[in-house]
């Protein structure tokens, strides 16, 4: 056998292990490094057993403030206590020090709720896009959405199946409430954060990645 055929099962092994690390943890089991409560005085969610756990009585938002995310694909492993829960994650906030309503009117909310209508569900940009399913799992359980943001499209794939695939330009619903997103367009690149709505449930997130689109 010639010597470089001996190499290419070394090459395999070398792209597949480069792959696997493709991913970028944004917390690790001991650190919240780059992670910033909104507003600042409350504790919106700790580390708790290594996980992301949001606290019922602190209303609002937790930033990753550290980048701003472009081209990219996000993985958020999550599940809620109990099936009434509503929060959602936001994408594409203009600011590193926003707050949780400009996140609301500037950014992109992928909504987590299982209990509200096909516009306001699980996976969609709120009020903004229809969900094309709604496979999420029972609570208690762990759901994996991935979300890709490519320039101004949006695609959310929930527990492997897409629900929105957004091109960022197309029309949407006009704003019927003044709590749901003023329209207008959005950055290519932006950060990212963690909304606690209420206390009706328990959000837990034991993994947050990120790994370049390309």
């Amino acid at each position: 056998m010639h010597p470089r055929f001996l190499f290419l099962p070394l090459l395999l092994l070398s792209a597949l292990s480069l792959s696997a690390q493709e991913w970028r943890p944004l917390f690790t089991a001991t650190s919240m490094e780059g992670w910033e409560s909104s507003p600042s005085n409350l504790e919106v969610y700790k580390l708790v057993d290594g996980m992301l756990v949001s606290q019922p009585a602190s209303k609002g938002m937790l930033r990753y403030s550290r980048e701003a995310l472009g081209d990219c694909t996000l993985r958020f492993v999550y599940k809620m206590s109990n099936s009434q829960g509503n929060g959602g994650i936001f994408l594409r906030i203009p600011n590193a020090d926003a707050t949780e309503n400009q996140a609301i009117h500037q950014g992109i909310e992928v909504q987590i709720d299982e209990q509200n209508d096909e516009w306001h569900a699980t996976g969609v940009l709120y009020s903004m896009t229809k969900a094309m399913a709604r496979p999420y799992k029972p609570e208690g359980s762990w759901n994996i959405m991935e979300i890709t943001l490519d320039g101004p499209r949006t695609v959310v794939v929930l527990n492997g199946t897409v629900v929105t695939d957004y091109d960022g330009v197309s029309d949407v619903p006009l704003q019927r409430m003044g709590y749901e997103p003023r329209r207008g367009p959005r950055p290519d690149k932006g950060y990212i954060g963690l909304q606690n709505h209420d206390n009706r449930a328990i959000f837990t997130f034991k993994e947050i990645s990120v790994r370049p689109l390309r």
